[in-house]
């Protein structure tokens, strides 16, 4: 019997979903589907400039894992473009990651991606300060500890859980 496949952790959903070669009608076009989980490791590795094992934690995966996501996507990319097919991003195992925030006074506190779609948070729940802003998401989650990491220094040998 198959393991299950775990969620795929993504930063957020695209803007947009579907790519066409112009001049050609979607209704003569043939069509490839790259999954979500793909599209996330083509924006770490080749957009970001990650390194496996970095893009790798920021989804929650293993570097082999990764590598086999990041190998189908491109592939598929390479046909849709050499072969002039219309590219629809869709589908696929994935956990949005949460949102993090922090007010004035250093408060941090994260909500799940869904939740932050409906209503933005107005307050710190902590101190109810109304200065907040939303944390870049460039860090990842340490998967001892649950909590979020700081790259740099994880990369130093620090464990710098927040």
């Amino acid at each position: 019997m198959a393991r299950p496949i775990k969620c795929r952790r993504i930063s957020n959903l695209p803007g947009t979903t579907y790519f066409k070669p112009a001049g050609i009608p979607v209704r003569d076009l043939e069509e490839i589907c790259l999954s979500l989980e793909e599209l996330e490791a083509v924006k770490l590795k080749d957009l970001e400039g990650l390194e496996q094992e970095r893009g790798a934690d920021s989804m929650q995966i293993s570097r082999p894992t990764f590598q086999r996501i990041l190998a189908s996507a491109h592939q598929k990319i390479a046909d849709a473009l050499l072969n002039g097919k219309a590219l629809r991003i869709n589908g696929g195992n994935i956990q949005i990651a949460p949102l993090y925030f922090r007010c004035a006074r250093g408060h941090e506190w994260s909500i799940p991606y869904e939740t932050a779609l409906e209503q933005r948070p107005v307050n710190c729940p902590e101190c109810k300060s109304p200065e907040i802003s939303e944390i870049d998401t460039g860090r990842s989650i340490c998967r001892r500890t649950g909590k979020r990491k700081c790259c740099e220094r994880d990369n130093a040998g620090i464990d710098n859980n927040l």
